[in-house]
């Protein structure tokens, strides 16, 4: 439905000359040998980036072996993220690891549980990530699936603002959400789109079955492809003179009523 921006992302807060940004540095690791040693340890790495004018091959062919992605960038950005030696690679290490969505749904079918699955179309703020984890969580949910690209990032501040709901409910990270709607589809699961591009309201549907719900960013909503994809379309009636809610309170509001139809 919505997404608010309720906090500045963190490397573009104003700052002059070469003040760097606060930035946890447990989060990222930097250097070519530090960058190296982490992408060979198998650790979840959610972004990395490397300074465009050198491009350390070693780095680059091992990244796209483990199909991480790798953005190449001026040495400007690097040194606004650090100051400190980076030798033009820096890695940003993810705080959880990622589920596979294809074990998740056999998991859930094999404990004779009915899927419920939260899809994030494009959701970047960490906080509204966070709260929206902890509401999947708080509901039984037993998946949130983002995409490899455009989602936030899973830091120190997504994880606080989940509560801890980030250890226990798994994340899948998808290089493409229209494959994963497709193999949901294919798993028995129905997929709703919860957008304002429809008059039915969501208190009009059936989630007593397995369901995968689909919500998107404030700026661009779901996007038009994954709305074709979807086998229903459902909004949240609204009276007010605001024309969306935040997408973690959307994320409630429909999570929730699946749940008092199941129960």
């Amino acid at each position: 439905m919505s997404e608010e921006n309720e906090s500045r992302p963190p490397f573009k807060r104003p700052f002059k000359h070469f003040t760097t940004p606060k930035t946890d540095n447990k989060e990222f690791v930097f250097g070519v040998q530090s960058v190296l040693e982490t992408l060979r340890s198998g650790k979840e790495i959610d972004r990395l980036l490397v300074q465009r004018e050198l491009g350390n091959t070693e780095i680059l062919d091992l990244a796209r072996e483990k199909g991480i992605q790798v953005q190449k960038v001026p040495l400007e950005k690097l040194n606004r993220i650090t100051r400190k030696n980076h030798q033009g690679a820096i890695a940003f290490v993810s705080a959880i690891h990622y589920a596979k969505l294809e074990n998740v749904i056999a998991d859930t079918f094999e404990k004779g549980q009915i899927p419920l699955v939260i899809i994030l179309d494009r959701i970047t703020d960490v906080r509204n990530f966070g709260a929206i984890a902890r509401t999947a969580e708080c509901a039984g949910a037993h998946a949130i699936v983002i995409p490899a690209r455009g989602a936030a990032q899973i830091n120190a501040d997504a994880m606080k603002t989940s509560s801890g709901a980030l250890n226990f409910i798994p994340v899948c990270r998808e290089d493409s959400l229209i494959q994963a709607v497709d193999f949901l589809q294919n798993s028995g699961l129905k997929v709703i789109a919860c957008t304002e591009k429809t008059k039915n309201s969501i208190y009009a549907l059936d989630y007593s079955s397995p369901v995968a719900i689909i919500l998107g960013s404030e700026e661009d909503g779901i996007s038009d492809e994954l709305i074709r994809k979807s086998d229903e379309l459902a909004a949240i009636p609204q009276t007010g003179q605001v024309g969306s809610l935040n997408v973690s309170v959307a994320t409630g509001v429909i999570v929730f009523e699946a749940i008092r139809q199941r129960i």
